[in-house]
């Protein structure tokens, strides 16, 4: 059964006061970075790509010198975070793109965002909640997985789930949501094994077969 609107939002309550400084944990200045940190995250850890931003934004730090770049530097800065030829390319042209149609801006609609090379739903969803402060659901590994186990969503694609979860929950809670399900994930709500002992929502939670009704 899914949840209710209610139960959810006691469930969230409760980890926002276990998490209270849950925050986006790449390293950035503008919105430029936060775009291309998001962008070498995948597959990568956070704390990979912060130690490679820095270097990378040291030399190219806004759309305009990472478009003038060659593509072989960018590739040898970000080599670590893995898939680096596919990254480098993708972000030579989303620089290029946002130079020529963009006025050098990031642009703080979805629809734009989601337009330049590599950028999905998710990239978007980070910046706009992020930079421009817009209503926005991120649904990345950590939030799939924990929207699932708590039975906001029985959805397994990641855009139904942030339909799902933006039906469900308050338009005001959304981004600060998705920054505290990264941070259980993270921390208890592991894949494949939860560890459910040690879980501060175990009794609000239908995995754990002991919920309370509410």
């Amino acid at each position: 059964m899914l949840a209710t609107t209610r139960k959810a939002v006691i469930l969230l309550d409760r980890l926002e006061q276990v998490y209270p400084q849950a925050k986006c944990a790449l390293h950035y200045q503008t919105p430029w970075q936060l775009l291309v940190a998001t962008l070498l995250s995948a597959q990568c850890t956070d704390k990979r790509v912060n130690l490679v931003t820095a270097a990378l934004f040291a030399e190219f730090p806004t759309p305009k010198t990472m478009a003038q770049a060659p593509a072989a530097r960018i590739e040898e800065l970000i080599h670590a975070t893995g898939f680096y030829r596919t990254k480098a390319k993708h972000l030579l042209l989303a620089a290029e793109m946002i130079q020529d149609l963009h006025q050098g801006q990031v642009p703080h609609r979805l629809a734009d965002l989601v337009k330049l090379p590599g950028v999905g739903r998710k990239t978007a969803n980070v910046v706009l909640g992020n930079i421009f402060k817009h209503p926005a659901m991120v649904v990345d590994t950590h939030v799939k997985r924990l929207s699932r186990r708590f039975g906001w969503t029985l959805a397994k694609e990641p855009v139904q789930i942030e339909k799902d979860l933006m039906l469900l929950l308050p338009a005001a809670r959304w981004v600060q949501c998705g920054h505290t399900l990264i941070e259980h994930g993270r921390a208890c709500c592991k894949a494949p094994v939860p560890w459910c002992s040690q879980c501060s929502v175990a009794d609000l939670c239908p995995r754990t077969g002991v919920a309370k009704s509410h």
